[in-house]
């Protein structure tokens, strides 16, 4: 089974970066588009949302306006200090008809009444709505509303003010069509020429009544939300969140929209909201909420109105796009490969016979066929094929140096220079081996430096490492060039001397090994002196092997450093010490037995 061929394989790779990148720009694009429209989509929704709330706003100052009308009315005075609501009084008649003429004007206006402070808050003038038109409430169906907050609230302000309710639903008794409905109450006092209250006028204002005058212009697709100083719905696309206080069951736009709790709280003025960034908060929707305030600032009454646009219309552009780029993504796929068989197959055509020159690259015949006369990237290629087999030799030659080396630094101390351990064992063997076949002797000594470790601790390890470099250099200068030198580590050096110079080990080399480690050493212009110990092992009289060789020179170097330092000490003066002090304790003992009288 053939595998695939680069031009087989460049084709899928270039028709794949192809297809990615036409992909990954219509990706990009259409997410840049659905992005792009919920943006433009929150900002039109915030117009229009600040708008709504400025409207909402004006039309609350309107209304206040209305009342103030209607309290500097000059008739109002007198029929608040002299009327009480029963028989005939022209001046009421005449309030009436301009009750009647702003009910008839402002559809949204549920109530309007003048109300006196006299007879426990009685209405004087009031009107209504109902199903048919205006109501004119009169004679004993007139009430007292002296207990209501809007009643005395407004009695207590200056003349000139603005009393604003909390937004709330209606539930007076005899309302006609405001009874049941959410509703805003603004009132003023009357106050005669003197400032002195005599009663107020009061005006109930339809709230989504209100909302649908004023939002008559807005797209049918966008939803409204609004909420009281406290996030009590107060419309709701769901009619069963409003007024939950009203039922008993409290519906918060904070809890419905978590994002919308810096409005209650006043550290934000506006709040953006869509389901791409925040899908558990605004599924499927754009937002926006502003908080208003109204009334001017008695009370300190605002609203927080938001307006919400269903998510899919305002994606529907973004579809349509995403459905073009679909076609535009397949398109330039296919065209992407076969831009890529046709590149590929230009591409490779040239490296299909650059591989057959390189697979005779080692073989001189072959080297002949390579297009060495080209000029462009070929023939650079080729001439890169002709220089390489030619460095080819030179880099082995290279390579095999390196490998001397490491097989250097493997058998040899890389501070000193001498042979370390493992090399210096070899060579003992092979010396042994030797020694025994031509009957010669041989001599280990083992060299401990004396003073290195006092020298290392005061002048530290810089210093110390030249004074072990010195320290083998002078026992290249002392030892014969047949000799062999080693470091075994830290300040421990090893000497092997072989043939009949082994003789010579005691006293002539140890005594010149001392003499020149007594002289003092100049390091970085320090002046030390080390000394040594030697302990010294020779075969065949002290060891037939290279570790028992060793351990013995090791011994004799101990012994040699208990008897005083900067002294030699061979191993058979060790043994004979030993029997010395064995027979001093075998004699003791005799004449302790001899000392012992008979039985």
């Amino acid at each position: 089974m053939m595998r695939p061929g680069l031009t087989f394989k460049l084709s899928v790779l270039l028709a794949c970066i192809g297809v990615l990148a036409s992909g990954a720009t219509g990706y990009y694009t259409y997410r840049a588009n659905r992005t792009m429209l919920v943006n433009e989509a929150e900002r039109s929704l915030l117009t229009s949302t600040e708008l709504l709330g400025q409207r909402f706003s004006v039309a609350i100052d309107d209304v206040g306006a209305d009342a103030l009308v209607l309290a500097s009315l000059p008739s109002s005075v007198d029929v608040l200090r002299t009327d009480n609501g029963m028989g005939a009084n022209a001046p009421r008649e005449q309030l009436a008809q301009v009750y009647a003429s702003f009910m008839v004007h402002h559809p949204e206006y549920l109530q309007i009444r003048l109300i006196t402070r006299k007879h426990y808050g009685l209405e004087l003038v009031r009107f209504d709505r109902d199903a048919d038109g205006l109501v004119r409430v009169a004679g004993n169906s007139l009430q007292e509303k002296g207990q209501f907050a809007y009643v005395f609230d407004t009695l207590a302000f200056s003349p000139g003010r603005i009393y604003t309710s909390p937004i709330s639903v209606n539930h007076e008794y005899g309302t006609h069509a405001a009874e049941g409905k959410p509703t805003l109450r603004l009132g003023t006092p009357v106050a005669d020429a003197s400032g002195a209250v005599a009663g107020v006028v009061i005006i109930d204002i339809d709230l989504a009544g209100l909302l649908n005058r004023l939002q008559n212009d807005l797209p049918s697709d966008y939803q409204v939300y609004l909420a009281n100083e406290w996030g009590d719905f107060l419309v709701h696309p769901d009619a069963s969140k409003t007024f939950g206080f009203d039922r008993g069951r409290r519906v918060l736009m904070q809890d419905s929209f978590s994002a919308t709790r810096p409005l209650f709280d006043q550290s934000e003025g506006e709040v953006l909201l869509n389901g791409l960034m925040r899908p558990r908060q605004a599924a499927g929707q754009v937002l926006a909420f502003v908080r208003r305030p109204f009334g001017a600032s008695e009370g300190n009454r605002f609203i927080v109105l938001g307006l919400a646009k269903p998510l899919k219309d305002v994606l529907s552009g973004a579809t349509e796009l995403g459905n073009r780029i679909i076609h535009m993504v397949l398109i330039s796929s296919v065209l992407a490969l076969f831009l890529a068989v046709l590149f590929a197959r230009a591409l490779t055509k040239p490296l299909h016979i650059l591989a057959f020159a390189a697979t005779h690259l080692f073989a001189e015949h072959a080297m002949e066929t390579l297009p060495l006369k080209r000029t462009d990237e070929i023939g650079i290629l080729a001439h890169c094929f002709d220089r390489l087999r030619r460095e080819i030799k030179s880099q082995m030659d290279v390579l095999h140096n390196k490998q001397r080396e490491l097989v250097h630094l493997a058998t040899h101390d890389g501070l000193t220079g001498l042979p370390n351990r493992m090399l210096f064992m070899q060579k003992l063997e092979v010396a042994i081996k030797e020694a025994a076949l031509r009957q010669e002797g041989l001599a280990v000594l083992f060299v401990d430096l004396d003073r290195f470790k006092q020298i290392n601790d005061h002048f530290g390890h810089s210093i110390g490492d030249k004074v072990l470099a010195a320290v083998a250099h002078r026992l290249k200068q002392v030892l014969g060039t047949a000799d062999v030198a080693a470091r075994l580590g830290g300040d421990e050096f090893i000497v092997l001397i072989e043939g009949p110079r082994s003789a010579e080990a005691e006293p002539g080399i140890a005594s010149r090994i001392m003499a020149a480690l007594n002289e003092a050493l100049r390091i970085d212009g320090q002046s030390v002196t080390v000394g040594a110990s030697i302990g010294i092992s020779q075969f065949p009289d002290d060891g037939a092997t290279a570790e028992e060789l060793l351990l013995n020179a090791d011994a004799a170097m101990y012994g040699a450093k208990s008897d005083g330092r900067c002294g030699y000490l061979r191993y058979q003066d060790v043994l004979a010490a030993r029997r010395h002090a064995l027979e001093q304790t075998g004699e003791g003992a005799t004449e302790g037995r001899e000392a012992e009288p008979t039985a």
